[in-house]
């Protein structure tokens, strides 16, 4: 599909024509997104600078297997592409999907309804269904399922998907409440039972779903949606007893994810998740969230969790810049200290330091580059689409996404959030694997992989208000380029 490329045109052609840069014997390709108005636009010309940061890259230096990056499908995103124009909608899809867009390899959904629905619903509406006989997905005929096969038909190597829910149905809850409560244990055999139904239904649509989250934030979300609450202890128990056997005897061979919340309690959850075989047979690895803090990534925890189960996955799921009415058509809000979050508005006084006011995209780029260094596998945003209310959804939870659009006025306005991610998600394949590397100024965040190709993407960031000279080696090869200010970088070395 060459809609995508139309639409680029603007501002990505004089990519296209760009020149591959090779100095000193070691060739690369770089693109980069900055302040200034570039939008992974491919540079080729550098000036000359002292004072170079060094880095030295370390290919034998090896680390974890990265799965993908991505979005997530949400009936909110979904609806929207339903109520714009067929171009609009085929352009954003090709954004995400196709082969000359931001290429996502790991994405999410929703099972049953979510804050970013409509309405509340759940795919088991008949109290006392034991059975499930009444069991359907109708409600996602419309919308999500649509969404995601368009994106399949774009997607030239395919991509991932995590499903989680946010809540039992409210009848097989302790307060019969869409918010809060907990799963009655005489429930626990049908609610195994739906998770089974919902992959056989999906894989009935020609959707295969790879990964399972328990239960989105089981800590709960001050009953704001749709919600259920589990301990660790009560949520081994279910995995152990329940649904990994159900998912085992009826032949689906997918991935468990424990958790899924925020990384300040991850700590907990991986001592009972991990404690002993017994407890973690059944459990993959480990979903996460970064609402705890606009801006610690939480290494020591990250580092903490691959340590106690180096052979488990940890995915980042969900993350997004919240309680922000978008900024529609305004590039440099995305780069200046004028966002906030639930946690400035909400967080009592002890944690209110955790939440600063930020740049959006130094918080994608800094958490995603902090992520894979500390052992995360994947890395997943919220929504894919939003309007210019940040909505909609049932719960008037505003948010913003990567790409915004009017659909009245059938308009769509591409963020600096989805050049940020497309760092990540078009250059880093499925299969890379992270590498080792030096760096001479601690002030430029990195991260570095080896793609299965053998070509090697690095990812830097610059938060300083001036640019960086670097010197970029390769065992006896080197390069001089240069960052711009407030920017992120994607440096490409062809196999």
């Amino acid at each position: 599909m060459k809609i995508f490329q139309y639409f680029l045109s603007v501002f990505l052609m004089a990519n296209l024509l760009g020149c591959t840069v090779q100095q000193n014997n070691l060739t690369v390709d770089v693109y980069e997104t900055s302040s200034n108005g570039n939008k992974l636009k491919k540079i080729s010309e550098f000036k000359s600078g002292e004072d170079a940061v060094a880095i030295q890259l370390l290919p034998d230096e090896k680390f974890q297997t990265i799965i993908g990056f991505g979005g997530s499908f949400t009936e909110s995103s979904a609806y929207l592409l339903n109520q714009i124009g067929k171009k609009n909608r085929d352009i954003i899809l090709d954004a995400y999907f196709g082969s000359e867009g931001a290429r996502y390899s790991l994405t999410r959904t929703h099972i049953n309804s979510c804050d970013f629905s409509l309405s509340n619903y759940s795919y088991a509406p008949v109290a006392g269904d034991l059975a499930l006989e009444n069991f359907s997905i109708k409600e996602d005929l419309d919308d999500i399922i649509p969404m995601i096969k368009d994106a399949m038909e774009l997607s030239e190597d395919g991509f991932k998907i995590l499903s989680s829910p946010w809540t039992a149905p409210p009848w097989m809850k302790d307060n019969n409440d869409w918010k809060g409560g907990r799963l009655l244990p005489e429930y626990k055999d049908t609610w195994a039972l739906f998770f089974s139904k919902y992959i056989t239904a999906y894989k009935n649509e020609g959707i295969n779903i790879w990964g399972l989250t328990v239960e989105n934030e089981p800590l709960g979300n001050n009953s704001n949606w749709e919600s259920m609450h589990y301990t660790p202890e009560e949520m081994v128990e279910f995995v152990s007893k329940y649904l990994g056997p159900k998912l085992k005897s009826d032949g689906h061979d997918i991935k468990i994810l424990g958790y899924d919340q925020n990384r300040d309690e991850l700590k907990e959850w991986a001592d009972v998740m991990y404690k002993d075989e017994e407890s973690s047979k059944y459990f993959d690895g480990m979903a996460i969230h970064w609402y705890a803090s606009t801006y610690d990534y939480m290494p020591d925890v990250l580092q903490y969790t691959h340590d106690k189960a180096p052979n488990k996955l940890m995915i980042q799921s969900e993350a997004c810049v919240d309680a922000e009415v978008p900024h529609w058509n305004d590039d440099a809000w995305y780069w200046k200290k004028e966002a906030t979050d639930w946690g400035w508005d909400w967080a009592p006084d002890d944690q209110k330091h955790l939440h600063t006011k930020y740049v959006p995209v130094y918080r994608y780029a800094r958490d995603i580059i902090g992520c894979l260094n500390n052992w995360v596998q994947g890395w997943v945003d919220w929504n894919m689409v939003l309007d210019t209310q940040g909505g909609p959804n049932w719960a008037k939870n505003w948010c913003l996404a990567p790409v915004i659009v009017d659909p009245e006025k059938d308009k769509v306005y591409f963020t600096p959030m989805y050049y940020t991610l497309a760092h990540f998600s078009k250059y880093i394949c499925p299969g890379a694997v992270r590498i080792g590397f030096d760096i001479s100024d601690k002030d430029l965040m990195m991260t570095a992989a080896q793609n299965p190709d053998g070509s090697i993407a690095l990812v830097i960031l610059n938060m300083n208000l001036e640019s960086r000279n670097m010197k970029l080696s390769l065992g006896d090869r080197s390069v001089d380029i240069q960052i711009s200010a407030q920017a992120i970088q994607t440096v490409v070395i062809p196999a």
